[in-house]
């Protein structure tokens, strides 16, 4: 089995800024919500106050503007092809994808892409409230075996950020991707 991050692993981008520029674009009321926003990325990245999963319950509240089955499907149908040919190539039935991204956002282009193994945040597509906290770092890991069991082996695990060594350290191998170029995980980082 082997294991996947998202956006900029497989997806050239973040999925999850492409659906709300393309939502706002969309959904002109959604600026409003700018002053709360920018309140939120202050108070996370800056001043260091709060969670991650708090920050982003306000980002989406951008969702309670949207006609999500509408926007998802037409959203997926313009950026389906930002899945990145490396990954295309190697695609197996039982690969997982783990990612703090939300589960309604990339539960569309997984079914398209018959990848049955899907691990994300969960966040309710209306509120954009969370059930459970952000799928980052350790959390991936202990998701993973949650659903899979401690026994279950991860032969290869990709991702774009070192902030998934948890989930490399449980792999056999793993793999820093940056653009379409694969380098071995540098454990040292």
């Amino acid at each position: 089995m082997n294991a996947f991050d998202f956006d900029k692993t497989i997806y050239d981008g973040d999925s999850t800024a492409d659906f709300y520029f393309f939502c706002l674009k969309r959904h002109k009321k959604i600026i409003f919500l700018a002053p709360s926003l920018i309140a939120a990325f202050f108070k996370f990245y800056v001043f260091k106050k709060g969670t991650k999963t708090e920050f982003k319950e306000v980002m989406y509240r951008f969702l309670r503007f949207c006609n999500i089955d509408k926007d998802l499907k037409d959203f997926w149908s313009v950026n389906k092809n930002k899945i990145k040919q490396f990954y295309l190539k190697q695609k197996k039935s039982d690969d997982v994808i783990i990612s703090a991204s939300p589960e309604f956002l990339l539960k569309p282009v997984c079914n398209e892409l018959e990848i049955i193994n899907l691990i994300a945040s969960r966040v309710d597509c209306k509120t954009g409230k969370y059930s459970g906290i952000n799928c980052h770092g350790k959390e991936k890991v202990r998701r993973f075996y949650e659903i899979f069991g401690k026994d279950t082996k991860v032969e290869e695990f990709y991702s774009d950020s070192y902030s998934d060594t948890p989930m490399a350290e449980i792999a056999k191998r793993a793999y820093l991707v940056k653009q379409d170029k694969l380098f071995d995980w540098d454990f040292n980082e």
